[in-house]
């Protein structure tokens, strides 16, 4: 099934409770804290547990500047959904421990563990990411199978790397930020100025929305690249073991679109593009046209959030 922008039905807004989750969780036999934001309307059912890219935190599924257009969770909250945005481990309030200590399957494993914190609480329990995100979200749901679907955003199995490297070139260790203290030299963040090229091309160049992606911009571990692009791309996918199913979203996404990588040209050829990575026949695809990677900052992201929303409302 693939998805439109013609499915998007406004949703009656339900006041939403706030409140800071710090969920303990083991990871390479340590213990570590991950913080979480859960926003949940009254009597809501589902919860999406939402894993930011690379240099973001939780911020991104909330976005501060005109959120009544670009926060994610604000858009699923007024559906009746509840979400909780993570904080990955080594940024925001979570844990920040040696940046060797992280992988992308270290992460993942803090996810669930989150997941089994939350859900006894809720019927449905989502894992969703963005970016690096995504392939945590992925390897937590095919390796513990314990999710009810799967949200994916600003990835694909095939990456353009003629895009990514220069990105990734444009990167400086954390230490040397003060946007991104007490990290150590293998913590990465953005070099000033850089996000606009990186997240946001070709989508309209928005000072504000700008400004405000740089002041709660974060980091990422390197070594969390490694294993991401090894158990989504180049072995077996770990998308081959995720049973539930699975909501795939880009936009016109350089770093995951084109010659080189998907085809995004139409939902149809992204989902035909992308079927063979997953165990799931229950794979559906959006494409959110006229902006790139940070899909949550485009001015037409209502039109993703409600096909999100619709879909989240469709679970068995």
């Amino acid at each position: 099934m693939l998805f439109a922008a013609s499915l998007f039905v406004p949703a009656p807004a339900y006041a939403a409770t706030c409140d800071d989750l710090y969920v303990p969780v083991t990871v390479a036999l340590l213990p570590q804290t991950v913080h979480g934001r859960l926003c949940a309307p009254s009597g809501a059912k589902t919860v999406v547990v939402l894993i930011p890219g690379g240099t973001y935190n939780a911020s991104y599924w909330d976005i501060g500047y005109t959120p009544e257009t670009r926060s994610f969770r604000l858009a699923m909250n007024n559906a009746g959904i509840a979400t909780l945005a993570l904080d990955r481990l080594g940024t925001g309030l979570s844990s920040k421990p040696l940046s060797t200590l992280l992988s992308a399957s270290v992460q993942a494993t803090a996810a669930h563990q989150v997941v089994q914190a939350v859900r006894p609480r809720f019927a449905k329990v989502v894992v969703g990411g963005h970016s690096i995100g995504s392939a945590m979200a992925m390897i937590e749901a095919g390796r513990y199978r314990d999710v009810d679907g799967v949200l994916v955003t600003g990835m694909t199995h095939r990456m353009n790397l003629v895009s990514v490297i220069p990105t990734l070139a444009q990167m400086h260790p954390a230490p040397l930020d003060p946007a991104t203290p007490g990290r150590d030299a293998g913590y990465l963040t953005t070099d000033p100025g850089t996000r606009y090229g990186a997240f946001h091309t070709p989508g309209p160049y928005d000072a504000a929305a700008l400004a405000y992606d740089e002041s709660t911009k974060d980091v990422f571990a390197a070594t969390e690249a490694v294993d991401s692009l090894t158990l989504t791309t180049v072995v077996i996918p770990a998308s081959q073991q995720i049973t539930a199913p699975v909501l795939l979203v880009v936009g016109d996404d350089p770093n995951f679109c084109g010659l080189l990588g998907s085809d995004c040209s139409s939902p149809q050829a992204l989902r035909a593009s992308e079927a063979p990575y997953f165990g799931t026949s229950q794979l559906q695809t959006y494409i959110l046209n006229g902006y790139g990677h940070a899909i949550n900052y485009a001015q037409n992201a209502p039109r993703y959030f409600g096909v999100v929303g619709n879909w989240l409302k469709t679970l068995p």
